[in-house]
């Protein structure tokens, strides 16, 4: 066989395994919310057969995963809660990965035996079932909220939230820490491969006719109804980038650890003057406590090298925030407001 032969015929074989490990089953906990329903549709995309976690099975609560294409062919759905462990055995059975990406958004203290428990639940169901592969959803807050680290340090998935700043600051990014660690100890129990992504404040169109936390922040901003907020630092993903970023980590083999999803980091009265540049019809909220000031916080600089590598490009936020807006108007979740016209003299 000529050398020509060997390359191309190593070639098809690659494509076969290719699409081989495409048509194994995967199973996406909280597959009904904003950035679940991506990644299904993301898993679909690309040829996957998916099962998908709801603790509500009703029709209009998961129309629009049905709506997806490929689903009528490759998407299940079945009645699972992390708090039940044999819902989840169920849900897993035959799958190849899961993506554990549920997560009740909550400033109530439970959440965080909640999240612990149901993040060790979903672990220890999964290798119960044969499964190799966990992708987990954690958070941005579990990496920089440290205040004892210095403003120019570079973070990355090195780097550790304070936990007990984060638990008397922000119970939810504490949460979700305490649920990461948790995964980390169980998959090296277990023998898992874990591979985590720490998306930031996730904006971009939404799948499901109802709004979600973070499209309400943007709704709320549009419309001015708050007076004024603190000028702030946060950090913006396109909820698409984060869909696939959960999938790249997934299909890489040699994938493992931490990987932060993170697009632009701007203060708040940035984020507020581009809402205004974008969408000058609207009432936009015009005043941020202290933004006239240089800046009451400087902006960490994240490193997303690791994602980068793995061959994602960030969409840019302008263009997140469009088509985020014009979804919303669609759905009926944002009222489409209309240039002002002045009177003729």
């Amino acid at each position: 066989m000529s050398p020509s032969s060997v390359e191309a015929n190593s070639i098809d074989n690659g494509e076969k395994r290719q699409q081989q490990q495409k048509k194994k089953l995967v199973c996406v906990t909280g597959a009904g919310g904003f950035i679940g329903s991506w990644v299904v549709k993301e898993l679909l995309l690309r040829g996957y057969r998916v099962r998908g976690t709801a603790r509500d099975l009703a029709v209009r609560k998961n129309a629009h995963l049905l709506a997806l294409d490929g689903a009528k062919e490759r998407l299940s759905l079945c009645r699972a809660d992390v708090l039940d462990y044999g819902s989840l055995r169920a849900a897993f059975v035959g799958c190849h990965g899961v993506f554990h990406v549920a997560s009740p958004v909550s400033k109530d203290p439970d959440l965080v035996p909640v999240a612990i428990e149901g993040t060790k639940n979903v672990m220890n169901a999964a290798a119960d079932m044969g499964v190799s592969r966990v992708v987990f959803t954690s958070s941005y807050g579990a990496v920089h909220m440290n205040p004892n680290r210095s403003p120019d340090a570079v973070v990355d998935e090195t780097c550790w939230s304070d936990p007990e700043y984060c638990r008397q600051n922000d119970i939810y990014c504490y949460a979700k820490m305490m649920a990461e660690r948790t995964a980390e100890e169980e998959a090296a129990k277990r023998g898992l491969e874990l591979a985590v992504v720490l998306p930031c404040v996730t904006v971009g169109p939404v799948l499901q006719q109802s709004i979600n936390f973070s499209s309400n922040h943007v709704v709320r901003y549009l419309m001015g109804t708050v007076a004024t907020y603190p000028n702030a630092v946060a950090a913006y993903a396109d909820v698409r980038d984060v869909a696939r970023a959960h999938v790249l980590v997934f299909e890489c083999p040699d994938a493992r650890g931490r990987y932060l999803c993170i697009g632009t980091v701007l203060h708040r009265a940035q984020f507020l003057q581009m809402l205004k540049d974008l969408f000058p019809n609207y009432p936009v909220t015009s005043k941020c406590e202290g933004d006239g000031t240089v800046a009451m916080v400087k902006p960490y600089k994240f490193s997303t090298e690791r994602l980068k590598n793995l061959g994602l490009e960030f969409i840019p936020l302008t263009k997140s925030l469009q088509d985020a807006v014009e979804c919303l108007q669609r759905k009926g979740l944002l009222p489409v407001m209309l240039p002002q016209h002045r009177a003729c003299l």
